[in-house]
């Protein structure tokens, strides 16, 4: 069974764990960061898929003040806690929160400018992943930008144990890192670049090329046909 985001004990530690377990967690957003800059105009409508805790939200707010957001996330507890977070930062006027998964993007009216999908693809099973950015993609202005980061395929055992002293070395324990080895056949559903390439092009985007790696973990960049 995949990790439950709606359990408050594991929303709670969030923000704590993943700096524990995503390699270059800071680094990931500040090459967001560099993109968003370089493509997206000075006022923008950006969708984040999959908001977390509120992290991504803060950050992006606060380097982009013209910008507004429309936040999606299907686990209520983790919206919830993003959306407290945000209206404590007194940010609430410029994002909007829902609750959904990316279905809920066919009954909003107001297109984006570009779209977010940070950590969160590798979770979606196999039959929908295609649907997932299909409907990321219905959902924005043409030649609009998408940015994913995502665990990739693992091939061998010296990917996953590269990977789990990685992870160590980041602040792990030896169990956790373990126990993080173990559930991947359960919380995640890992395809391969070629794959995750035909998925965007198969989506509706174009140039789809990737921006960023660390191990099995990438970065892609792809335009809104």
């Amino acid at each position: 069974m995949a990790k439950d985001f709606n359990n408050p004990q594991i929303v709670d530690g969030y923000d704590e764990h993943i700096r524990k377990l995503i390699p270059g967690y800071e680094l990931i957003h500040l090459q967001v960061h560099a993109l968003l800059k370089t493509y997206v105009s000075e006022q923008a409508h950006i969708l984040v898929v999959g908001c977390g805790t509120g992290y991504e939200l803060q950050y992006l707010a606060d380097q982009f003040p013209y910008w507004t957001f429309t936040a999606i996330d299907p686990a209520v507890v983790m919206l919830e806690k993003a959306k407290s977070h945000i209206e404590d930062l007194g940010l609430e006027q410029r994002i909007t929160f829902i609750h959904g998964d990316t279905s809920i993007l066919n009954s909003l009216d107001q297109p984006f400018d570009a779209a977010l999908s940070i950590l969160v693809s590798h979770f979606v099973p196999f039959e929908y992943k295609q649907q997932y950015f299909q409907d990321i993609a219905q959902s924005l202005n043409k030649n609009a930008i998408c940015l994913s980061y995502d665990l990739m395929q693992i091939s061998n055992h010296q990917q996953l144990l590269a990977l789990k002293r990685l992870t160590q070395s980041i602040g792990l324990s030896e169990k956790q890192s373990q126990a993080m080895l173990d559930r991947l056949g359960q919380d995640f559903f890992l395809i391969d670049i070629p794959q995750m390439c035909n998925i965007y092009q198969q989506a509706g985007f174009k140039s789809v090329t990737t921006f960023t790696q660390i191990l099995n973990y990438y970065g892609f960049i792809a335009f809104k046909n």
